[in-house]
């Protein structure tokens, strides 16, 4: 499997978590108050979930350029 193929595999995966993270704290949002407590944790997953996916899409860029 090539670099690119690879980072592609790893973005689908990457993608989907994004979104999972986003439907959580989508879902905790819609149950406030119950659950107040989760938000920055649940906030907190989402962000990094979707810093590392942007992080990787920087990354495929590169190798598809070169």
């Amino acid at each position: 499997m090539s670099d690119v193929e690879a980072l592609k595999a790893e973005i689908k995966k990457l993608s989907a978590r994004a979104m999972q993270a986003k439907m959580d704290l989508h879902d905790l949002s819609e149950e406030l108050p119950v659950n107040a407590h989760l938000i920055l944790e649940t906030a907190q997953k989402a962000h990094d979930a979707f810093v590392e996916l942007e992080a990787k899409r920087g990354q495929l860029k590169v190798a598809e350029a070169a």
